[in-house]
C-alpha cells in the first residue's frame, strides 16, 4: 500500500475520488482496501484542517440550534439563563452570557464551553 502526502489541491482532489471508490466497494476494515480507506481518509482530514478551517459556531446561533435539535422552547433556556427576560435579551444579542449562564449552558445543553465564550455578533437576515 503506496500512499504519499496530501501537499496540493490535486492531491486532494485526487485522494477524494480513490476515497469515493473504496466507499463505493465498502471493503471490510481489515482488508488491504479498507486500510488504504482508513489512512486516505486521515490524511484528507488533516488536509482540510490545514486548508480549510471551520470556525466555531457564534455563540448564539449554537443556542438556537440546539434548541432547534432538541425540540426547546424559550422557556426552556430559564434554567441555564435566568428569567424570560433576560433569555429574550441573549437570543436578541442584547445581553452577553455570564460565567454562570456558560457554565449551566455547557453542562445542561451540552455545548461546549469554547463556542459559548466567544463574542457574539447578530447573524445578518
Amino acid at each position: 500500500m503506496e500512499i504519499k502526502a496530501i501537499r496540493t489541491e490535486a492531491d486532494y482532489l485526487a485522494a477524494l475520488r480513490e476515497i469515493s471508490d473504496l466507499i463505493d466497494i465498502d471493503p471490510a476494515p481489515d482488508a488491504p482496501e479498507g486500510e488504504r480507506l482508513d489512512v486516505l481518509g486521515t490524511l484528507v482530514q488533516a488536509y482540510e484542517a490545514k486548508h480549510y478551517p471551520i470556525d466555531p459556531p457564534d455563540p448564539i446561533e449554537a443556542i438556537k440550534f440546539r434548541m432547534e435539535q432538541s425540540g426547546m422552547t424559550v422557556k426552556d433556556l430559564v434554567p441555564y439563563i435566568g428569567p424570560l427576560n433576560r433569555v429574550y435579551e441573549v437570543l436578541s444579542y442584547k445581553r452577553s452570557l455570564s460565567l454562570n449562564m456558560i457554565r449551566r449552558l455547557s453542562e445542561g445543553l451540552h455545548i461546549p464551553a469554547e463556542v459559548l465564550i466567544r463574542e457574539s455578533e447578530p447573524v445578518a437576515a
